[in-house]
């Protein structure tokens, strides 16, 4: 059985608790919240995916709370990295482990049991999937969920029997057993063939795109104990994942993520209604 963390409770209460979710599941809550301000960041919802907008060079962290009656592991990836091992992420590698009802802020790449590199929102080659050669899944954080198996009932004791001999056109009960599966990794949609020169042409507005994006830096050191537990999964494959993808404001408005406001109507008002010019310090 691989060993997991295990968030401290002292570091999920004084974390956020209470706070707002950004996402809600069935399992678990979750937030991106703004370390400077300890504000979650407004979520805005575009083609049925979940958005949220950094500020360069501010740092962050993920909210992560329990809201089932059991303990749930939450494998954390961010840039398709694992926020634990490092490793290029998948959904049967190492996670947190939250109590009934517990929150815990995950707020770096753990670099051991007590210590942590913080996140921090930054450009893409200053992030840490592109100084690890894996620039591919920058602008994404993802949560698996796994329920916790639970233990095996015990079997019942068999009556005494007056005449216990050999029987006939009985069949023995079938031997109740575990089986665990790696999980599996889907398979890509196929994808449409296109020209030479079209291709190329989207590879290199790709190429421009990444370039603009936001990313992960592997910032500070900063203390944070958590301590090993184990935690067997009830299903080899998460009951539950929870994405949110992520850039900058200037980049989420060009898409068309975010709208801005519209102008007032009439354009502006020369005459807004000040008697006397205020001082411009407040």
């Amino acid at each position: 059985m691989r060993p997991f963390i295990l968030a401290a409770a002292v570091a999920a209460l004084a974390g956020c608790a209470g706070l707002p979710a950004a996402t809600a599941g069935g399992l678990v809550d979750v937030a991106v919240i703004d370390r400077a301000t300890g504000e979650r960041l407004a979520v805005h919802h575009h083609r049925g995916k979940r958005y949220v907008a950094g500020t360069p060079g501010r740092k962050y962290a993920v909210y992560v709370a329990n809201r089932s009656a059991g303990r749930v592991l939450a494998v954390m990836s961010v840039d398709g990295i694992n926020v634990v091992t490092g490793e290029t992420a998948a959904a049967s590698q190492s996670g947190y482990v939250l109590a009934p009802g517990q929150s815990y802020e995950v707020a770096g790449w753990r670099k051991s049991m007590r210590e942590i590199a913080a996140f921090y929102f930054t450009a893409l080659p200053d992030s840490y999937a592109a100084r690890t050669d894996r620039p591919h899944n920058i602008g994404v954080i993802g949560i698996a969920v796994f329920d916790e198996a639970r233990p095996p009932r015990p079997a019942a004791i068999p009556r005494p029997e007056p005449f216990d001999g050999p029987r006939s056109g009985r069949e023995r009960p079938a031997e109740s057993r575990t089986e665990r599966s790696a999980a599996g990794e889907s398979s890509a949609d196929a994808a449409e063939t296109v020209g030479a020169s079209a291709a190329a042409g989207k590879r290199a507005d790709a190429r421009r795109q990444r370039e603009e994006k936001l990313g992960t830096g592997h910032g500070e050191q900063e203390w944070s104990a958590v301590r090993y537990t184990e935690f067997r999964r009830a299903s080899s494959a998460p009951v539950e994942t929870v994405t949110i993808y992520y850039d900058s404001y200037g980049n989420l408005v060009a898409r068309g993520v975010i709208r801005r406001a519209p102008p007032p109507p009439g354009g502006p008002d020369p005459f807004p209604g000040s008697r006397f010019a205020p001082d411009p310090w407040g």
